[in-house]
C-alpha cells in the first residue's frame, strides 16, 4: 500500500484519499522563490536551495571551480518553499486529523498551511510535528498552500549575536564568523579546515502528511517502519528500543551471566483515547514473545504527544550476541512491537536491533592490576563489547556532502563498507556534523542499519564542536528536544557505542579557566551544560550506555556522580584519551612525539586528493598546479577565519605538505606539467599514509605497555569535496593511498619496524589484537634497489592476547644494514605470516634506512599485463618499484584487492621477480562509466616523481 501511495504522490498525481494514511510531501508540486520574488523556479523535497537553483539552471555546480566563493550570494537571500498541498488534503472526512511532520529542517524558517502560521522553527536537529487539520478546514482565502520561508543563518545569527543581552563566547572561526554557537545547525556548514561553507537551507530531510482516524482500521501485519505503522489511529512520533543486561547502567558494569533487559518506549498521537493500553514485544527468530505489558492511559488528543513505555527480559543465552565484524557475527533479530489500544485496534511494526553489551571503562586501575601487569597509574579508558577489552581501530567520520539533501545510501554503504575492507570496526560520528540517520524513510539515507548490519561500532556525538556555547532557557529548550528525539532514535542501534558531548571543548574551557581572568565562569557554564544538562537527558532516554562530556576529555573523577576530572590530576599518571597534530614533518616519525594514551581519538596530517579528483572542479588547464589559485583556495588549513577569500593561511597547508614530500621522496618534476601534479597529489598522499601508519603501530604497540591504549582511530575516513583534507577516501569514493595503509596496519597480526634514530636502534614488532594466543612466523629480508636479495631471517613469534612481541632489536646502523652495503644502497622488506579464526592472515611493512629522496632508485621499468575481470598483473622488469600504485580512471568509484588474498592492496613495494596481480572490485552504481577500459588504467611509482 505504502508503494502504491507514494508512486501516486511523486507522479504528482491525487490518490483515492483514505481516513488514514502516510502520504509524502515530496509528490507536491514545489517552486523556490528568493526574498525579492527575482527568482522563482521548481523545486523538491526533500532538499536544500543550492540544489534546486542547480537543478533549475540558475547556478552551476556548487563544488566545481571557485562556486564556494561566487555562490554566497545565495547565503545572503532568503528563500521561500512553497507547494499546493490540496492534492492530499482535499478529500479529508470530518473524523480526520492530519499532522505535518517534518524530519528535517535546515534551519530557521517559519511555516504557514492555509494562510494559517504554523510555527517559526530554528533547530536542524529536531523532528517537528503539527496538528494543522483545523487549520486546513478554514483557509484564509482559499489559500491551499504550504510554505516554508527560510531565513538566512548567516543573518539570523549575526542579529542574534547584535543583541546586548546575548554572551560573548570564545569561538574557533573558520570562514563565517561568530555565530554558529547560536544556530543549532551543522557546526562545518559555516566552514570547517577540511570543508566549504555554503550554509545551505532547505527541507532536507522527508516530510510527511500522516491522517488518522478513530475509525481507522487496524493493519493485520506489522509494518516494516513505525512510520508506516502510523495508518491508522495511532502515529509513532518516536520510537525507542534499548538492550541491556538486567541490572547495567552506564555507571554499573554488566553482569554478562544476567538476563537481558528489552525496554520500549514509544511516543504516540492517538486519534482514540485507550485507558488500559499495552505492548507486546516479540522476537520471532527466537519464539520469545512478551505478555502483554500495561502501559499509562493514552489520551484522544493529536496536538500533544503521550510517552509509554514498557519492558520484558529474554533468559541469557537464547539469543546470539552482537559482534564488530573483526571480532564475532554482527547478529540481528527482527524485533515486533505490537501497541494494543484496547479497543480491538492494534497497530504493529518491526525493527532491527541486536543483543550486545558495550561499556566504555573509566574506573581507576586497581594497585594489583599496576603490580602485575605494569600499568602506569591512573584511569582505564577504553570499550569493552559483551564484557571483552577490544582493540578500537578506525577513523573519524565528517558529513558526506555540503548538501546534505543529495546524500544517498550508496554513497554512505560504499564508505561503510570500505571501513570494514580495511579492516575497522569503530567509526567517530564527528560532533561538528549531523546526526547521522537510521533509515532512508524518515533521514534520506541509511547509516545507522548499515553499520548494526556490517558490525562497525558508531561513537556518536552530540552536535557541539570547538566553541564554548553560551547558556539560556530558550537555547536549553530547543537542545534538550533535539537530544531527546535523536538519543530515543539510536538507541536500537546495537553499533552505537557511546555519547560524547561534543567535540574537542573540554580542553578549551580548561584553557580559558587557566588563562582568563573569568574563566571560571565559562568552565561553570560547561559544566552545566556538558557535565550536568546534557548528560541528565541522555542517561534519562538510555541508560546503559556510556556518556562523556567531551570526544578528547581527562576522564572522570566519579561515574555516580557524574563528576568531570578536569584538571584534577596527579603527576605521572594517566588519565582519559587523547589527540595528536603535529605539522612539521620533521616530527612526522619522531616517536617522542606521540602521545603516550590509553586511547588516541584524533590524529591525521593533510594530503591532496588525486588528479582525478581535480579533474572534476578544476575548469582551465592553468589550475592543475600544486599552487595554483584554485587549489590552494581549497586548502583551508590554516583556515581563513573570516570571508577574505582566497584563504590567505593556506599557504602554511601547502608549505606543510610541499615540505612533507620533499623530505621524503624526490621531489616532483618532469617535462608534463600534468604529470608533475599528479605525482605531487599522489606523493602527499604517500607521505600522509607512512605518518599514520606509524602512529597506528605505535598505538597499538602501548597495549603492551603501561599507556594499555587500547584505541586508534584517524582523522579523517571520508571527505566532503575535492579539496585538501586529512581523508582516507576521496568525496567521489575513490581510495586513498591511506585507504590502502589502513588495511595493512590495521590487520589482525601485524610486522613493523620501529626506528629510533636517535640512538639508531631498529626495534620490529609483531603485533596482535587477538582475544587469544597467536604464533606465527616472520620473515626479515634486505633488498637492493635493483631487486637483489641480499640477505633474509626467519623468526617464529607467539604474541599474548592484546599484546606484541619483540622479534628483532639492534642499534647502530652499522651492525644493523647487511655487511658491504650502505643506507642508501639497500631496504628491508618484513612478511608476517599467522593463523587466525582458521585462516592464515600476512602483512607486511617496509623499512629504509635513509629517506628515498637519497636513497639509490633504479628505473623499476612496471609492466602491466590486464586478464579477465579487470584484473592487472605488475611486474618490475628493472628495479623495485617503490609504493608502486595502479590508478582507475576518472569516472570509475572501486578498490583494489589481491587476486591471492582477497584483501585490498595497492602501493607496495614491487619486487623484480615477485608479480603482484589485482582485480578492480568495480562499482557500477557509483560510477560514471559503464565499462571501465583496461587500457586507461596506469601505474606510478616514487621513481615517476622525476621521471614520465
Amino acid at each position: 500500500m505504502w508503494t502504491e501511495l507514494l508512486s501516486f504522490c511523486v507522479a504528482g498525481l491525487a490518490p483515492v484519499f483514505v481516513s488514514a494514511d502516510v502520504l509524502s510531501l515530496s509528490g507536491l508540486t514545489w517552486s523556490l522563490e528568493n526574498g525579492n520574488h527575482s527568482i522563482n523556479v521548481p523545486a523538491k523535497v526533500p532538499s536544500q536551495v543550492h540544489l534546486d537553483l542547480l537543478e533549475a539552471g540558475i547556478i552551476t555546480e556548487p563544488l566545481l571551480g571557485i562556486n564556494d566563493f561566487a555562490q554566497r550570494w545565495i547565503v545572503d537571500n532568503d528563500w521561500t518553499y512553497k507547494a499546493d498541498i490540496s492534492p492530499l488534503t482535499q478529500n479529508l472526512t470530518d473524523d480526520t486529523r492530519a499532522l505535518l511532520v517534518f524530519y528535517g529542517i535546515d534551519t530557521i524558517a517559519n511555516i504557514t498551511i492555509a494562510g494559517h502560521p504554523v510555527a517559526w522553527v530554528n533547530n536542524q536537529f529536531q523532528q517537528y510535528v503539527f496538528d494543522v487539520t483545523d487549520l486546513i478546514q478554514s483557509p484564509v482565502n482559499n489559500d491551499t498552500n504550504l510554505t516554508v520561508a527560510f531565513e538566512s543563518a548567516w543573518h539570523y545569527g549575526q542579529n542574534v549575536t547584535s543583541r546586548p543581552d546575548v554572551e560573548d563566547v570564545l569561538v574557533v572561526d573558520f570562514e563565517y564568523p561568530g555565530v554558529r554557537q547560536w544556530i543549532r545547525k551543522t557546526q562545518s556548514d559555516f566552514g570547517w579546515d577540511w570543508g566549504p561553507a555554503f550554509v545551505p537551507s532547505g527541507i532536507f530531510r522527508p516530510a510527511y502528511l500522516v491522517t488518522l482516524s478513530p475509525n481507522a482500521s487496524a493493519s493485520t501485519t506489522p509494518a516494516s517502519h513505525p512510520l508506516l505503522a502510523s495508518t491508522g489511529s495511532v502515529f509513532f512520533e518516536e520510537t525507542s528500543l534499548e538492550i541491556s543486561k538486567v541490572g547495567q547502567t552506564s555507571a554499573v558494569r554488566a553482569n554478562q551471566s544476567a538476563d537481558w533487559l528489552v525496554n520500549v518506549t514509544l511516543t504516540v498521537r492517538s486519534a482514540v483515547s485507550a485507558d488500559s493500553p499495552t505492548i507486546t514485544i516479540s522476537v520471532p527468530e527466537l519464539n520469545v514473545t512478551s505478555s502483554p505489558l500495561p502501559v499509562s492511559a493514552i489520551p484522544a488528543g493529536t496536538n500533544a504527544s503521550t510517552v509509554v513505555s514498557a519492558s520484558f527480559t529474554v533468559p541469557e543465552g537464547i539469543p546470539q550476541r552482537w559482534f564488530p565484524h573483526n571480532l564475532g557475527t554482527p547478529q540481528l533479530y527482527n524485533f515486533t512491537v505490537a501497541l494494543a489500544l484496547g479497543n480491538s485496534s492494534t497497530e504493529s511494526f518491526t525493527i532491527r536491533s541486536g543483543f550486545r553489551t558495550i561499556e566504555l571503562i573509566q574506573t581507576p586501575y586497581t594497585q594489583e592490576e599496576i603490580d602485575s601487569r605494569g600499568i602506569t597509574p591512573g584511569d582505564q579508558w577504553h570499550f569493552e563489547v559483551n564484557g571483552k577489552a577490544f582493540y578500537a581501530l578506525g577513523t573519524n567520520i565528517i558529513p558526506f556532502d555540503p548538501f546534505y539533501g543529495r546524500v544517498t545510501s550508496a554513497q554512505v554503504r560504499w564508505v561503510l563498507e570500505g571501513a570494514v575492507h580495511s579492516g575497522q570496526n569503530t567509526l567517530r560520528v564527528w560532533g561538528g556534523g549531523i546526526y547521522q540517520p537510521s533509515d532512508e524513510l524518515t533521514g534520506g539515507y541509511d547509516f545507522y542499519s548499515a553499520c548494526d548490519e556490517l558490525g562497525i561500532l558508531a561513537w556518536s556525538e552530540l552536535i557541539f564542536s570547538d566553541s564554548l556555547y553560551g547558556i539560556n532557557d530558550f537555547l536549553l529548550t530547543s537542545i534538550e528536544k533535539e537530544v531527546r528525539q535523536n538519543v530515543r532514535r539510536i538507541n536500537r542501534h546495537p553499533s552505537n557505542a557511546q555519547w560524547a558531548g561534543g567535540n574537542e571543548i573540554e580542553a578549551i574551557v580548561t584553557l580559558v579557566n587557566q588563562t582568563f581572568l573569568n574563566g571560571k565562569h565559562f568552565l561553570d557554564e560547561y559544566q552545566t551544560l556538558f557535565g550536568e544538562f546534557l548528560h541528565d537527558i541522555v542517561l534519562e532516554e538510555q541508560s546503559s550506555v556510556a556518556y562523556t562530556d567531551c570526544s578528547t576529555t581527562n576522564g572522570v573523577l566519579s561515574l555516580d556522580p557524574y563528576v568531570v576530572r578536569y584538571s584534577n590530576e596527579t603527576s605521572g599518571f594517566i588519565y582519559g584519551n587523547s589527540e595528536r597534530y603535529n605539522y612539521d614533518p620533521a616530527a612526522a616519525f619522531d616517536y617522542t612525539t606521540y602521545p603516550v594514551s590509553r586511547f588516541v581519538n584524533e590524529f591525521g596530517f593533510i594530503s591532496m586528493p588525486s588528479f582525478y579528483s581535480w579533474e572534476e572542479v578544476l575548469e582551465h588547464p592553468g589550475d592543475f598546479s600544486f599552487n595554483s589559485l584554485v587549489v590552494a583556495s581549497r586548502d583551508h588549513h590554516l583556515p581563513a577565519g573570516s570571508l577574505v577569500w582566497p584563504n590567505p593561511n593556506a599557504v602554511a597547508g601547502q608549505t606543510e605538505m610541499t615540505t612533507a614530500v620533499a623530505l621524503n621522496f624526490p621531489t616532483p618534476g618532469t617535462t608534463d606539467s600534468n604529470q608533475t601534479f599528479a605525482q605531487w597529489c599522489w606523493s602527499t598522499q604517500i607521505f600522509q599514509s607512512l605518518n599514520m601508519l606509524s602512529e597506528i603501530a605505535w598505538y597499538r604497540r602501548g597495549a603492551s605497555r603501561g599507556e594499555n591504549n587500547l584505541g586508534a582511530l584517524v582523522w579523517q575516513l571520508n571527505d566532503i569535496w575535492q579539496g585538501v583534507s586529512w581523508s582516507a577516501i576521496e568525496y567521489s569514493g575513490r581510495w586513498k593511498v591511506l585507504q590502502y595503509g589502513l588495511t595493512s596496519i590495521y590487520s589482525p597480526v601485524t610486522i613493523y619496524p620501529f626506528w629510533f634514530a636517535g640512538n639508531e636502534t631498529l626495534e620490529v614488532l609483531v603485533t596482535s589484537d587477538r582475544l587469544e594466543t597467536v604464533s606465527g612466523t616472520a620473515q626479515l629480508t634486505w633488498y637492493d634497489w635493483s631487486g637483489h636479495a641480499v640477505n633474509s631471517s626467519s623468526v617464529r613469534f607467539e604474541v599474548p592476547t592484546l599484546n606484541n612481541s619483540v622479534i628483532y632489536s639492534a642499534s647502530g646502523l652499522s651492525k644493523i644494514l647487511p655487511a658491504g652495503t650502505t643506507a642508501l644502497d639497500v631496504f628491508l622488506l618484513l612478511n608476517v605470516s599467522a593463523v587466525v579464526d582458521g585462516k592464515t592472515v600476512t602483512q607486511e611493512s617496509y623499512f629504509t634506512p635513509v629517506s628515498l629522496a637519497l636513497a639509490k632508485l633504479v628505473d623499476p621499468a612496471i609492466k602491466i599485463t590486464p586478464g579477465d575481470d579487470l584484473t592487472f598483473t605488475l611486474s618490475a622488469k628493472g628495479g623495485v618499484g617503490v609504493y608502486a600504485w595502479l590508478d582507475h580512471p576518472a569516472g570509475t568509484v572501486g578498490y583494489f584487492r589481491d587476486s591471492s588474498t582477497g584483501l585490498p592492496t595497492n602501493g607496495f613495494y614491487l619486487i623484480p621477480g615477485i608479480d603482484r596481480t589485482l582485480q578492480f572490485v568495480f562499482n557500477p552504481s557509483l560510477s560514471k562509466v559503464a565499462n571501465p577500459n583496461p587500457a586507461d588504467f596506469v601505474v606510478r611509482s616514487v621513481w615517476n616523481n622525476t621521471h614520465l
